[in-house]
């Protein structure tokens, strides 16, 4: 560590507030290139992913998708089972599996000797904190608090759930309605309808995901729909009314309809509310975004900010590489960057969507009449047998000029799995002649973005 890392007249060298999973990656690491380091968190280790986000999440879409494949099972000779489905089971099974990763985390910091306060950290000034009572003092500190999400402001909103409770259930409703159109809204209508919900989705727009690649969005659709998830678009609720046991929403064209749950899932905003930010000069956008430079550094220069706090990308693997630079930077004299470009991202909706790079309509909007794209759409060889109707997309965006792959779009079982590997061939510039040039696998879904020879579309 360099010698500036070391503050001897601080109690520490780096506080972090938050220890999601920037919070917790920031914090190890610069602890293990020398630096003393403290955290706090006032609600639960490891942040939103591993407790009511990426991973329950995932647990749950697991759970979903069983419904599908007891069906699909019948087509290759399994007798028809209709099992029930006990949702105490899994809601506590995956409460185990949490507690069991907030021991992890915990571990974690204690095995790199940080020191962790469990309470809610304020700033007093740009170099004292105050926990519970307890006032420390450090040379630097790093705001990692995530987000927290947005609930417009109607009448019933005090009716309404968001993705944190809906972990925690105490039963399944009979029909629910997802209110939104992000990834998280998505995911949940999904959840819910492979669980044996009624389920509904409402957005306010034409067509929900809108900044993911178009083909993706509306194959998305087709399928929800197929699978039966009633999507409701340009449709907004007014108002919810509490009924007996269940809820009333009147939406925007005066039809209502009874519900006994609702989801809203339209957004989140960085977690920046009572940490003292109004004690420091610390910048922030309308929403409370705290902005940073290049090396997370706020308009007070020993005070930082990573992950969904700052709202560049919130995606925990982009906090934990954030966290990475930071750590490296200030604790050993590094002057590293962060690379947002060409990050995979994955939606687990059913089928999964996975992604890297750029899309069709920001790509012709980059490069104009240079931009080859294909395409294909096809039934995966597993629904030949089990008699699902579900179609796979494949789509490739290519700059004509240069053959160098720009984005790569999957809709089908597995996509992150498979995107992922493909997010490695971008990151190394892969043109369409490598891909092309790649023997395939087969028989499998992966195969058809090697074979892909005929474009469906070009500009210019």
């Amino acid at each position: 560590m360099s010698d500036s890392g070391i503050q001897s007249d601080y109690d520490f060298d780096l506080f972090v507030i938050g220890v999601g999973s920037g919070g917790v990656r920031a914090a190890r690491m610069s602890a293990t290139y020398g630096a003393r380091v403290a955290t706090a968190e006032d609600r639960y280790m490891g942040g939103t992913c591993v407790n009511v986000g990426c991973v329950p999440k995932k647990l749950f879409v697991y759970a979903s998708h069983f419904s599908e494949e007891y069906r699909h099972a019948e087509g290759f000779g399994w007798d028809a089972v209709s099992p029930d489905f006990d949702w105490p089971t899994l809601r506590d099974n995956k409460n185990t599996e949490i507690s069991r990763l907030n021991g992890i985390y915990r571990g974690m910091l204690d095995n790199a000797g940080v020191t962790h306060f469990d309470g809610r950290a304020r700033i007093e000034d740009a170099h004292t904190i105050s926990i519970n009572g307890q006032r420390v003092t450090t040379d630097r500190i790093l705001i990692a608090t995530g987000s927290w999400p947005t609930v417009p402001d109607f009448p019933g909103r005090e009716h309404v759930l968001t993705s944190n409770e809906a972990f925690f259930l105490d039963a399944l409703p009979r029909r629910s309605l997802v209110v939104g159109g992000g990834y998280i809204a998505v995911e949940f209508a999904g959840i819910f309808n492979g669980l044996g919900v009624e389920s509904h989705l409402s957005y306010r727009g034409s067509l929900f995901l809108r900044h993911f690649d178009g083909d993706v969005r509306t194959t998305v659709a087709e399928e929800l729909e197929r699978k039966g998830v009633m999507l409701h678009f340009e449709s907004r609720v007014t108002e919810v009314r509490e009924v007996g046991t269940s809820f009333e929403v009147t939406f925007d064209d005066g039809r209502t309809e009874p519900f006994d749950l609702i989801l809203y899932a339209t957004g989140r905003h960085p977690a920046v509310e009572d940490i003292g930010l109004e004690n420091v000069a610390v910048e922030t956008r309308d929403n409370g975004a705290i902005i940073v430079d290049d090396e997370f550094r706020t308009s007070v220069p020993n005070i930082f900010a990573l992950g969904d706090v700052i709202d560049r990308m919130q995606l925990t693997p982009v906090a934990i590489s954030e966290a990475m630079v930071f750590a490296r930077n200030q604790f050993l004299g590094e002057t590293g960057v962060m690379d947002y470009e060409n990050v995979p991202t994955a939606v687990f909706c059913q089928p999964n969507i996975g992604t890297v790079g750029l899309t069709e309509e920001e790509a012709r909007q980059q490069f104009s009449d240079d931009i080859t794209v294909y395409k294909s759409g096809f039934r995966a060889m597993k629904h030949t047998l089990s008699g699902s109707g579900e179609k796979t997309l494949m789509k490739m965006v290519v700059q004509t000029s240069t053959d160098r792959v720009l984005g790569v779009h999957m809709v089908g079982a597995e996509a992150g799995e498979i995107i992922q590997g493909i997010a490695v061939a971008l990151k190394a510039g892969a043109t369409k002649k490598v891909f092309d040039s790649t023997i395939g696998i087969h028989p499998t879904t992966a195969e058809e973005l090697v074979t892909m020879r005929e474009p469906v579309s070009t500009s210019g």
